[in-house]
């Protein structure tokens, strides 16, 4: 489903160096926080050597925090291992132009040891090693993932120099929906969207949220891997494109005690013809769903507490989950229910799952990783469907009829770390380097004096 337009061949690309039109190839990879790391090489050294052979990168690339500080309990990338290289192999059908960056194309890497074997903490191997498991059964998972970002009239640079506080956002009221609102800055996402369809991203539509400058732009579903590639490739590109309009946009999962930027993810599967597995022909509250929905779905709700830590990577990430505010607190699945966990929309060959727990912080390949692990644990176990939750799932928790959505990073890591499925679906090497990840995330906000206490605590205490 990706648009050819925006996407070149090695011959083409080896024609357009020559004529002059490319110099630079950026060669990428996805870390651990959701994103591109790599190199820019000239066009040239990358046709002559790079193409054939890949490039290096240091290893410590998947073993630092988000400041890219070298921290420790990873056994892949260490001072004692002498923080060596691993290689960049770039898949060829992921390139494309860049249009954001003149003269510039983009490639997506896949990591590998010097002998060849993949790094398998790698994010886009994890959702490969996934993905695998379902061609097994003859299926292919597709998805959309849905991003919301705040716009801020403010420069990247001068949100540093104010410690990202008091900054001016784009719309000074919510313009949900709103086409007055959406046009204050439809420069900025006019930009974002064309220069994404000349990427290869199929751009649908862009529309104001409810956060005073908060705006969602849209992309047609494609199979889960090239939706991970274009959901890293638009989260980068959006920011460079913003940068250069002189303002600064955020995905940060809750920027304050407004709304939270979302990134619902959008799941269904086919089998080897192409059409829909999840479509059939069940009745009552799970009319139009096959066997196969209602243990694909089930497998959701039974996994979806111990596999948050994929769903929410970050200490701001559980910011987001209040009652009343678009985001779910209930593990329970509903139709076109916006309070549950789990929606599910559409019908036929469109009927799909809608996580709604991720944030604009999430890991897209983590995220869907997460979500097929789920199903497949659902099908292989063939769970039971629990009955849709109608109504306000919000009350639901409150009342003790639904568990909760873990509250805070130090629940999510824990439920990890226990969790057989996770272990079962990823291995012991994955889930040791992703709870290291958490674990250095607590230490760093554990041993911080935020705002909040200064202003309780300087004068008042």
């Amino acid at each position: 489903m990706s648009d050819a337009r925006g996407r070149l061949s090695v011959h083409q690309l080896t024609a357009a160096v020559e004529a002059g039109e490319v110099d630079t190839v950026v060669v990428a990879l996805t870390d651990m926080q959701g994103r591109l790391s790599g190199k820019r090489i000239h066009a040239r050294h990358f046709l002559d050597e790079v193409l054939a052979h890949g490039t290096e990168a240091c290893n410590y690339l998947l073993a630092v925090d988000v400041d890219m500080n070298t921290v420790g309990g990873y056994a892949m990338s260490s001072w004692e291992r002498g923080y060596g290289d691993f290689m960049l192999r770039p898949d060829l059908s992921t390139l494309r132009w860049l249009p954001w960056n003149p003269g510039s194309v983009l490639l997506l890497a896949d990591i590998a040891w010097e002998d060849g074997s993949p790094v398998v903490a790698s994010p886009r191997q994890v959702l490969r090693r996934q993905l695998d498991r379902l061609a097994r059964r003859g299926l292919t998972a597709m998805a959309g993932t849905e991003l919301e970002f705040i716009v801020f009239r403010d420069t990247y640079e001068q949100a540093f120099d104010k410690g990202y506080r008091h900054l001016v956002p784009a719309n000074q009221y919510n313009v949900d929906y709103s086409i007055l609102g959406t046009g204050r800055i439809e420069p900025l996402l006019r930009r974002i969207r064309n220069e994404m369809a000349g990427a290869g991203l199929n751009p649908e539509s862009a529309k104001g949220e409810c956060n005073l400058g908060q705006h969602e732009i849209a992309f047609r579903y494609d199979e889960a891997l090239a939706t991970s590639d274009h959901h890293v490739v638009y989260k980068t590109g959006a920011k460079e494109i913003a940068a250069q309009e002189g303002l600064s946009l955020t995905f940060m999962a809750k920027y304050d005690q407004r709304e939270g930027n979302s990134c619902h993810i959008h799941l269904s599967l086919r089998g080897a013809e192409g059409t829909s597995v999840l479509a059939g022909d069940g009745t009552g509250d799970r009319a139009g769903f096959s066997p196969l929905m209602e243990h694909f779905l089930a497998g959701q709700l039974a996994a979806l507490r111990e596999l948050t830590l994929f769903y929410a990577p970050n200490i701001n990430s559980y910011k987001r989950y209040v009652p009343g505010s678009f985001a779910p607190t209930a593990v329970k699945w509903g139709r076109d229910n916006r309070t549950c966990a789990m929606r599910v929309v559409g019908h036929g060959s469109g009927l799909r799952v809608e996580n709604r727990v991720p944030g604009g912080d999430v890991n897209p390949y983590l995220a869907i990783s997460a979500m097929v692990a789920a199903g497949l644990h659902g099908i292989e176990n063939e769970l039971p469907l629990e009955p849709a939750f109608a109504g306000n799932a919000y009350a639901a928790v409150d009342s003790g009829q639904a568990e909760s959505v873990p509250h805070t990073l130090r629940d999510a890591l824990e439920l990890w770390e226990r969790s057989s499925i996770a272990r079962d679906a990823f291995g012991e090497e994955v889930v040791a380097h992703y709870a290291n990840y958490a674990r250095v995330e607590l230490a760093a906000y554990d041993s911080t004096v935020t705002d909040w206490e200064r202003v309780r605590g300087f004068e008042r205490l």
